[in-house]
C-alpha cells in the first residue's frame, strides 16, 4: 500500500535500491519472532523491531522525518495509522537529533488501518500518526520501522 499525494509520487522512486533492500529484507525475515533492536539493512537503510501497546487516538501524536522515509510493517496485530501532509499540519515539537517532529492533530487527515503482512511508506512531506488503537481493541503489535535515508 502506498497512500500519498499526486505530487509526491513522481517526486521518489519507491522502487530504488535501498527500497527493494528494505521490501527484501522484511519477506526474508521472521520479524515476528525476532528481538527488538535496530537491524542494518544496506547503507542507508535500518530495521528497528518493536513491540508495543496500542494507544487511544488522543494519545497518539502525528509526526515526521526529514532524513528519513518510514517504512512501517507490521508483522503482527493491528492498528490505526493517521496520515496528512504536513504542509497542512502545525508544528508543536521538534527533536532534530533524532529526525522527528511532532504535529498538533490536524483539521483533515486520512486515517489507514494495517494488519499483519501489511505496510505503508511514508516520505518526508507527510506526517503520520502511528500505534493507534484498531476499532477501539488495545492489543501488543510487532512492527518494524524500515528507515530509508533520502
Amino acid at each position: 500500500m502506498l497512500a500519498t499525494s499526486i505530487d509526491l509520487v513522481s517526486k521518489y522512486d519507491y522502487l530504488s535500491e535501498k527500497f527493494k533492500a528494505a521490501y527484501k529484507w522484511l519477506e526474508e525475515h521472521d520479524v515476528k519472532n525476532m528481538e527488538d533492536g535496530k537491524y542494518v539493512v544496506m547503507d542507508g537503510v535500518f530495521a528497528m523491531v518493536q513491540r508495543y501497546e496500542t494507544i487511544d487516538f488522543s494519545e497518539a501524536r502525528f509526526e515526521s522525518h526529514k532524513e528519513y522515509f518510514d517504512i512501517q510493517y507490521i508483522a503482527d496485530g493491528k492498528e490505526s495509522f493517521g496520515m496528512a501532509l504536513v504542509k497542512d499540519c502545525k508544528l508543536n515539537e521538534s527533536v532534530p537529533d533524532n529526525d522527528v517532529y511532532f504535529y498538533d492533530t490536524p483539521a483533515f487527515f486520512t486515517q489507514v488501518n494495517l494488519k499483519a503482512g501489511e505496510l505503508i511508506v511514508v516520505p518526508p512531506e507527510e506526517a503520520h500518526q502511528p500505534r493507534v488503537c484498531y476499532n477501539s481493541e488495545k492489543m501488543t503489535v510487532v512492527k518494524v520501522v524500515v528507515k530509508v535515508k533520502i
